[in-house]
C-alpha cells in the first residue's frame, strides 16, 4: 500500500470522488481521501492523502486556500457561475478604480451567505437538491476570513477581471464574486477559478491527473508522492529513544519535562529520522500524550 501525500492538479469536468476513483484503481487500494472538495469546473490544487496519511488529516493545521478567479461582470446566473442559467444580464461599466475602492469590504473577519448550489446542508438537506428543484431558501451567513484580494488584470471592454483572493476554509468564490457585483450596483458572477494553494501545498508541487494516469507506480512514488509529516512542516520535532518508542507505538503516555524548548501543543515524533507519528504535549502532568501513529 502507498502511504503519504499526492498533489494533484484537478482538471475541468472532475469531481473531486471522481479523482479518487480514478487513483484507487491507478493504485489498485481503498485507502486513499482528499483534503477540501473542489467543484468540477474548478480546477487546482488537490491535496490527496494516500493510504495511513489519511488518518492524520485531522490534526492538519488550520487551511489557508489561494485562489485564482476571474469574475464576470454584468451577468448573475442560478449558481452564481458560468455555467448556471443566465437570470440577469446588465450592461456593466465597471471601472479598475471603482473595483479597487471596495475591495477593503471584503478583507479580514466577514460574514457571508453561501450560493444554493452548495453542498452544505440545511435541516438534514444539501441546498443544492433544494435549488435542482427550483426550491430557494434563506441561508445564514457564515464566519470567514478573506486575508488578501489582488486584481491581477480588468479587461473593461468584455468586464471581467482576474483576481488572486487568500482565504479561509470555507470560503466561496461564488458569492464573493456575487457580492461584489451587489457592492458595484450591477451584477457578476465567477466565470474561472483555479487553487493555487491548500494545506501549504501549492500548485508547483501539483502533477496533472493526465501524468498519473501514464506514469508507471515507482515514477510516481519516487517522484510525486510528499510524505505524510509535510502536513505537519509548521509544528516542532521531537526524537524518541527506542524506549520511548516503544510506550508510543502502544499508546502509553511519556514522562516529560523539558517542555520550556517547545512552543506548540502539538509535537511530530521521529525515530532514527523517520516519522512516526503526533504527540501532545499535557504540561500539567508533565507527560507527552499519544494522539496518533503511522
Amino acid at each position: 500500500m502507498i502511504n503519504g501525500i499526492l498533489i494533484i492538479d484537478k482538471p475541468q469536468n472532475y469531481t473531486s470522488f471522481d479523482v479518487i476513483a480514478i487513483l484507487r484503481k491507478k493504485f489498485n487500494q481503498k485507502k486513499i481521501g482528499h483534503m477540501g472538495t473542489l467543484d468540477p469546473m474548478a480546477t487546482g490544487v488537490l491535496p490527496i492523502l494516500l493510504g495511513s496519511a489519511a488518518k492524520f488529516q485531522i490534526y492538519a493545521p488550520e487551511n489557508i486556500k489561494e485562489y485564482i478567479c476571474e469574475i464576470q461582470f454584468g451577468t448573475e446566473t442560478d449558481t452564481w457561475d458560468i455555467w448556471g442559467k443566465i437570470i440577469n444580464q446588465t450592461n456593466s461599466n465597471i471601472k479598475i478604480n471603482n473595483l479597487e475602492n471596495i475591495l477593503h469590504k471584503f478583507i479580514g473577519d466577514i460574514k457571508q451567505v453561501p450560493p444554493m448550489y452548495s453542498a452544505i446542508k440545511q435541516n438534514g438537506v444539501k441546498l443544492c437538491n433544494l435549488a435542482r428543484r427550483g426550491i430557494e431558501i434563506e441561508r445564514p451567513a457564515r464566519n470567514i476570513k478573506i486575508h488578501n484580494i489582488n486584481i491581477m488584470n480588468f479587461d473593461a471592454e468584455n468586464q471581467v477581471a482576474v483576481l488572486k483572493i487568500l482565504c479561509s476554509s470555507g470560503t466561496y468564490i461564488r458569492s464573493l464574486c456575487h457580492d461584489l457585483g451587489q457592492e458595484l450596483n450591477t451584477c457578476a458572477c465567477m466565470k474561472n477559478l483555479k487553487r493555487t494553494l491548500s494545506n501549504s501545498f501549492d500548485i508547483s508541487q501539483s502533477v496533472s491527473l493526465d501524468n498519473i494516469k501514464n506514469l508507471d507506480l515507482q515514477e510516481i512514488i519516487n517522484n510525486h508522492v510528499l510524505c505524510t509529516d509535510k502536513l505537519f512542516e509548521h509544528f516542532e520535532k521531537i526524537n524518541f529513544n527506542s524506549e520511548q518508542l516503544y510506550s508510543f507505538k502502544h499508546g502509553a503516555s511519556i514522562k516529560f519535562r523539558d517542555f520550556d524548548n517547545y512552543k506548540n501543543n502539538i509535537l511530530r515524533v521521529y525515530f532514527e529520522n523517520d516519522f512516526v507519528g503526533l504527540v501532545q504535549i499535557d504540561r500539567e502532568n508533565n507527560i507527552l500524550k499519544y494522539l496518533k501513529a503511522v
